[in-house]
């Protein structure tokens, strides 16, 4: 019984190889040359030359899945010897078997041509490596396909970086984050003055973040007046107050204008309203920190400020992780939901009017407003920093804090939490 060619060659193939075909010999490695096998109507006497003819070696295109017998091609194909006159598996599903003649032989209608091609050596991998070969004068074994790549022993598998349900490495975000509370708390309580320093820096840093951040829309806010400006702004804010803090915001914007005159007309009017917007956000929202500090008990209004922040973020992230089911902002935010925002107000509320009451001594109900209003400020920071990265294609200011991304990521909470704790601290725990 014979078959045609299936490459569409018209003379029937039926000289079947011998039944019991010697083990698989593969080439030597002194060749400069490697073997080529494929479909072809050749007569028999093509394989006259060939001293591989009598080993009785199969070519294939069906691989048996997940065999190894160490001497596979890195292509689609693989040369494999005669199998036992029961099966034959199929390469997908192993379920399938070739037809065999009456003698026993299989009956797939193949035969091989055998010649040498200009290519480079290869050599088999050792059994129990994977299907791949591994060039004669290199040791690592060339990937056989794009994509994911099988594991072996000189080849491990490459594992992803884990993360938390809400996108964030989570020891690395809890590491930083209980650094800066550190930097920021013993300046607080030791030496109030250092703790300006460490403002007038962070606002510096977020000011620079958020500069190259907004390049890359086109826009070319000037750094210097702009971290120039910020640092006045904080030091007025601090020594004078909310008054001396819009003087400040207005001189920085009118430096910014003067220092862009430099550049030409062309994109003036979107790079002086870039500068306007960083001013406002960064430097101008950041000073209403210095003047909360700036009392007498200028520590204590930080710390509930702060601690009120962190209760925010840390209930909603634990609610939204647990509970979240609606999408709060999906456009703007798809992590945040309804939930995590009611674990956010709860949280804060409930911390806020402990602690006003004990450090502050504000009745507990107005302790959990206060609480109420910060989380619900931290989260319109937090909602609004999230649509500048998107506006501008980035998911993190940068990737000076692991765990957190910028330090801008973790300061558009705090921006817009303090203007509203020294409203609200201004009324119910008045300052003498």
């Amino acid at each position: 019984m014979s078959y045609r060619d299936p490459h569409g060659s018209a003379e029937p193939r039926g000289w079947p190889p011998p039944d019991d075909p010697p083990a698989w010999q593969w080439h030597d490695s002194s060749d400069e040359t490697r073997l080529r096998a494929r479909h072809a109507g050749a007569a028999p006497e093509a394989y006259a030359d060939n001293p591989h003819h009598d080993s009785g070696e199969r070519y294939r295109d069906d691989v048996p899945a997940g065999r190894d017998n160490g001497y596979a091609d890195p292509g689609s194909h693989s040369f494999w010897p005669e199998q036992d006159e029961s099966s034959r598996r199929h390469a997908d599903d192993g379920t399938s078997t070739y037809p065999r003649n009456e003698d026993g032989r299989d009956d797939t209608g193949l035969t091989e041509v055998i010649e040498p091609v200009d290519a480079p050596l290869l050599e088999p991998v050792a059994p129990g490596t994977g299907p791949e070969f591994a060039p004669a004068d290199e040791g690592t074994p060339p990937r056989s396909h794009s994509g994911r790549r099988r594991a072996s022993r000189t080849r491990p598998a490459t594992t992803p970086p884990r993360t938390g349900r809400a996108g964030r490495n989570l020891p690395a975000a809890i590491g930083v984050g209980l650094g800066l509370g550190v930097l920021i708390v013993v300046p607080l309580f030791l030496y109030r003055p250092a703790f300006l320093a460490v403002i007038a820096i962070a606002i510096s840093v977020g000011t620079w973040e958020m500069i190259r951040a907004i390049r890359r829309s086109g826009a070319n806010p000037p750094m210097v007046p702009l971290l120039a400006g910020g640092v006045l702004m904080i030091g007025l804010a601090w020594w004078a107050g909310p008054d001396a803090l819009s003087l400040g915001l207005l001189v920085t914007v009118l430096s910014a204008m003067v220092w862009r005159l430099s550049d030409g007309p062309a994109g003036f009017q979107r790079d002086l309203t870039a500068s306007a917007l960083i001013a406002v956000y960064v430097p101008f929202l950041g000073g209403f920190a210095a003047m909360l500090a700036a009392p007498s008990d200028g520590a204590l209004r930080i710390m509930v400020t702060l601690v009120a922040v962190v209760l925010s973020d840390t209930g909603g992230y634990v609610a939204g992780v647990f509970l979240g089911r609606h999408p709060m902002a999906p456009s703007i935010s798809p992590k945040k939901s309804w939930e995590g925002f009611g674990g956010s107000v709860g949280a804060a509320a409930l911390g806020s009017a402990l602690l006003l009451w004990l450090l502050l001594d504000v009745a507990p109900w107005w302790g959990a407003v206060f609480g109420l209003a910060v989380s619900g400020a931290a989260v319109l920071g937090d909602l609004a920093e999230s649509m500048i990265k998107r506006d501008l294609g980035i998911k993190d200011m940068s990737n000076l804090l692991p765990g957190h991304g910028g330090l801008m990521d973790r300061l558009d909470s705090i921006l817009f939490a303090v203007p509203t704790a020294y409203l609200l601290l201004a009324i119910f725990a008045p300052t003498g």
